[in-house]
């Protein structure tokens, strides 16, 4: 994986977020296992958020 695609894949799934350096959650989809990344905010805040692969809702 390239430096820019690694990048790219840590944003927010909620608010898009660049999250790279800050108190973020990484942690797998329940369904497909596909990787979120959360911001803090978005966390605390119990933003609803849908997985891009599988289409999988949480909060």
């Amino acid at each position: 994986m390239s430096e820019s695609q690694s990048t790219e894949q840590r944003r927010c799934i909620s608010c898009g977020l660049n999250i790279a350096g800050t108190n973020a959650a990484r942690f797998k989809c329940p369904d497909c296992g596909d990787v979120i990344f959360r911001c803090a905010k978005c966390r605390k805040q119990s933003n609803l958020y849908e997985c891009d692969d599988c289409g999988f809702e949480g909060p």
